[in-house]
């Protein structure tokens, strides 16, 4: 299996939020990992997944890594702004 580390972006697979978008906030085991959105799934309360529910895109939130991996508080803001950024949006004006 893939190595996961904080910050990843990942999509659930299953589950009442398959299909979304979220970062691991913290790798528990080599099957489990809490992860947020910001917005459904907040930092203060993140949602613990197996890994094998999970999508690992590759791609990483290299600011949101550096402030989990110093200990420094990440809001909820930053990683809404992150998962905009990494994650690509379906083009809707399309004719």
């Amino acid at each position: 299996m893939k190595e996961v580390e904080p910050g990843q972006v990942v999509m659930s697979c299953a589950g009442r939020d398959k299909g979304r978008f979220m970062l691991v906030i913290r790798v528990i085991d080599s099957q489990y990992v809490y992860v947020a959105d910001g917005k459904l799934r907040r930092i203060e309360k993140p949602k613990k997944k197996k890994l094998k529910h999970l999508k690992i895109l590759n791609k990483k939130a290299g600011f949101i890594h550096e402030k989990l991996a110093s200990g420094r508080k990440v809001y909820n803001e930053e990683i809404r702004r992150a998962l905009e950024e990494l994650v690509e949006k379906p083009d809707d004006n399309r004719v």
